[in-house]
């Protein structure tokens, strides 16, 4: 096929039942309702419980998206994830085995919150070179595990959850093209988000970590300044290799890290505040799991529509960073 291009023909979300809002966090931690929203957007965030971990969550979510897409068979799965079910071995082959996919290839991508876009640029390349047809990319987090329940900074932020996508061959000309990308990554600001211990440097070390080292760090006032700069430049970077103008954008979708970061950028790049699509308010940041999320509930509102120019952007760990350009698909509607 000429032009090779993957194209999304179905999409899933999974979330985790239990629910843990503000003022459930300001029982245990000097906090309020109040002061979370302020500064994030969020008011509650789902948690996985003790019999649940990351490949359950995608399992669910890429069900679902198999069934959207109206297939049961792909030729390959990414998993994109920071926090897999163990550190050996990846997590992916677990998921296609659950989901009765048989022996196709699969593996996991990590990098942290911008993640999906890494694993949609990965299975993409799959399917432009003919290595697969039909491609499952789920991004998918139980980020909670990570994070000192009893940390101001981060645990009114994170969520779990887990979304997928279904991509096909097609052409750039079909409704859920992925048109273009754009990726980055700077390790100098490694230290900026980290978890310290658990790692091959930790032990290699030969040292006791302090129980914190397990949890994640971050820096945000930095990383806020860094995710602001980055998502734009990387959105202006793909804007200009598809061709699009920034007015041309019916919908940004960005990683759901902070309703003020999202509001920053679409600022910067000029894009009404009504095109830039929010939901973390009752999901916090699910890392790598945000995207697909963010995807599935503005597509059930009905806010995106078949042919709609949407422009995705991530900022995460690593650091790492990107862009992608699609327009979206005729889906059904759960």
């Amino acid at each position: 096929m000429a032009n090779r291009t993957a194209v999304l023909i179905g999409l899933g979300s999974a979330v985790p039942d239990q629910i843990e809002t503000n003022d459930m966090l300001a029982e245990r931690m000097d906090t309020s309702d109040a002061w979370i929203h302020s500064r994030t957007g969020i008011k509650a965030r789902r948690k996985v419980g003790k019999d649940t971990a990351t490949s359950d969550l995608a399992v669910e979510a890429g069900a679902r998206a198999l069934k959207s897409a109206g297939v049961a068979t792909v030729d390959a799965v990414v998993l994109a994830t920071a926090t897999p079910d163990y550190q050996c071995p990846a997590t992916a082959p677990t998921v296609a085995n659950r989901l009765g996919l048989g022996t196709v290839p699969a593996y996991d991508v990590g990098a942290v919150c911008s993640g999906f876009l890494y694993a949609l640029l990965t299975a993409a390349g799959l399917i432009a070179l003919g290595t697969a047809g039909r491609v499952l990319v789920i991004g998918a987090e139980a980020f909670t595990t990570i994070i000192d329940p009893m940390d101001r900074g981060t645990a009114p932020i994170f969520g779990d959850g887990a979304g997928a996508v279904v991509l096909e061959a097609g052409s750039p000309a079909d409704q859920g093209a992925l048109l273009g990308f754009d990726l980055g990554s700077d390790g100098d600001l490694a230290e900026l988000i980290i978890v310290r211990a658990g790692g091959s440097r930790q032990r290699a070390a030969g040292t006791e970590p302090e129980p914190g080292d397990y949890f994640m760090d971050m820096q945000g006032k930095t990383v806020f300044a860094n995710a602001v700069l980055r998502m734009e430049e990387s959105s202006r970077k793909v804007l200009a290799s598809t061709g699009w103008a920034v007015g041309e954008v019916d919908c940004l979708v960005g990683h759901q890290a902070n309703a003020r970061i999202l509001r920053a950028v679409a600022e910067h790049l000029e894009i009404p505040a009504e095109r830039a699509f929010i939901n973390i308010e009752q999901l916090g940041n699910t890392a790598a799991a945000s995207i697909p999320l963010a995807l599935t509930d503005a597509h059930e509102a009905g806010v995106l529509q078949a042919g709609d120019r949407v422009l995705l952007t991530a900022f995460g760990a690593g650091a790492t960073w990107g862009a992608v350009t699609l327009v979206w698909p005729a889906l059904a509607r759960s």
